[in-house]
Formats: structure tokens, C-alpha cells, sequence
């Protein structure tokens, strides 16, 4: 009985740590534009690995993947929520919360393809709400600090946005606006990144990583067009660019909490 019971124990105070690592505490209004803006590169991050679940793709552990970034994604809105102060910035994370609680029954259901399509349009909602509240974080920065944290974590959302769309081509899943969607984040990438590149208050660290980023962007470009699917392969390189590019929002929200 004793034994069972220091299991017990055991299994409780492992469960409070791993609530305690993922617990966020933000400390300012550049660390929170940060994490907003990793909000809407959940919504895309998740539709990503879902499809790949779908497609019994293992690459990556897509189905852990996914778990731990529903986990993260409600973590960061909660966290979001109970830092600001500000009246519309919480009505403004208010309506992503209701929009996220038809997103989590589907995200843990089976993968099909017709709920797919149905997940694209609500996380495409979610995306918009998280990119407003977002801008809004970016806003109360008051400083230029703030919107350039604003466009590098976009950078984040962007590279898993086009992985999303390429995985739900691969999958089967006809999109009628699928060019569309596809050349308007690469050129929004694109232009993003030269924006980036200009910052005045770049440092020899955030111009290493753009530069990286910048050759990895270049498979993504030629790829767009190809007609061959190679799902693995743009899974590696999305992951790739998105750990780049989270590293370099990380330290542009230093910047600008320093100023």
C-alpha cells in the first residue's frame, strides 16, 4: 500500500511540474506581442500536423505535435488574457477563445478530409483573431520595436501557413483559391524579410539568423510550383525556418524590452 501510494505521489508531483514548465508568466508588452503572434502560428502549425496525422505521415510525430501545441495554444491565450490590463485588448482575446472551442473537438477527432476543409475555415477565423490581437499588443508597445516583433513572428505563422496549404494539397484536398493563398504568403514572407533585414537595431545574431533563414525560404519559393510532393522534405525545411525565425522574434522582444 505504501509503495502504491509514493507512486502515487510520484506520478502527482510529475504532473504539477509539467504544468508548472508549461505555465506562462509575460513580463512585458514586447514579450507579449511575442507570444501572441506565436498564436497564429499555432493555427496554422496545427492544421499542418493534422492533415500529416491524416495522412498517416509519422514524420516528425505529427499526432504528439499536435497535442502539445493544443496544450500550448490555450497555455498562451490564458496567459495572454491575464496580463493585460487593457479592456478591448481582453475582448479582442475573448472572441479566440470561443472560436477555439469548436477548433480543440475537431483537432481531437479522427483526421478526415472533409473535416479538414471544414478545419481550415475556422482556424482561418481563429488566425484572423489572433492577428488582431496581436497588432493590438504590438500597439501598446508604443514603440517601432513592437511592430518589428509584430512581422518576424508573422514570419513564424507564414512558414507553417504555406507548409499547411502544401500538406492539404498532398492530402488530396482540392482548393480552389490554393494558388492564391500559396503566392500571397510567399510574397508576404518575402517582403517581410527584406523589411527585417533593413531594422536598424539588428544584431550580428538576428542577421545570422535571417540569412539562414533566408536560403531555406528559397526551397519554399521553388517548390511552390513544383508538381511533385515531397512531404517530408517541406515538413524539415517549415520546422526549420519556424525554430530560426522563433529565435530571432525572442530577441527582437529583448530589444525592445531594453529600449
Amino acid at each position: 500500500m505504501i509503495f502504491y501510494k509514493n507512486i502515487l505521489k510520484a506520478m502527482f508531483f510529475l504532473g504539477f511540474m509539467v504544468n508548472h514548465v508549461i505555465a506562462m508568466e509575460i513580463k512585458n508588452f514586447s514579450q507579449a506581442v511575442d507570444v501572441a503572434g506565436k498564436q497564429r502560428m499555432f493555427t496554422q502549425r496545427m492544421l499542418k500536423d493534422y492533415t500529416m496525422v491524416g495522412m498517416k505521415n509519422h514524420f516528425g510525430n505529427a499526432e504528439k505535435d499536435l497535442k502539445n501545441i493544443v496544450a500550448a495554444f490555450e497555455d498562451h491565450m490564458q496567459s495572454l488574457y491575464d496580463f493585460t490590463t487593457d479592456t478591448e485588448t481582453k475582448k479582442s482575446i475573448e472572441v479566440s477563445q470561443k472560436l477555439w472551442i469548436p477548433v480543440k473537438v475537431m483537432l481531437k477527432a479522427v483526421p478526415t478530409r472533409e473535416n479538414a476543409r471544414i478545419l481550415q475555415v475556422k482556424l482561418e477565423g481563429l488566425l484572423e483573431a489572433a492577428d488582431k490581437t496581436t497588432k493590438m499588443f504590438a500597439k501598446l508597445t508604443g514603440k517601432k520595436s513592437g511592430e518589428i516583433i509584430n512581422i518576424s513572428g508573422r514570419q513564424r505563422m507564414l512558414s507553417q501557413r504555406i507548409a499547411s496549404l502544401y500538406m492539404m494539397k498532398s492530402w488530396g484536398i482540392s482548393d480552389p483559391e490554393f494558388k492564391t493563398k500559396m503566392n500571397a504568403a510567399v510574397k508576404l514572407f518575402s517582403n517581410s524579410h527584406k523589411k527585417l533585414k533593413k531594422y536598424e537595431k539588428n544584431t550580428s545574431e538576428t542577421i545570422a539568423l535571417l540569412q539562414k533563414v533566408e536560403r531555406n525560404f528559397m526551397f519554399f519559393e521553388m517548390m511552390r510550383d513544383s508538381a511533385i510532393f515531397i512531404p517530408t522534405l517541406l515538413f524539415k525545411k517549415s520546422m526549420t525556418i519556424l525554430k530560426d525565425m522563433n529565435s530571432a522574434t525572442g530577441l527582437y522582444a529583448k530589444i525592445g524590452a531594453a529600449e
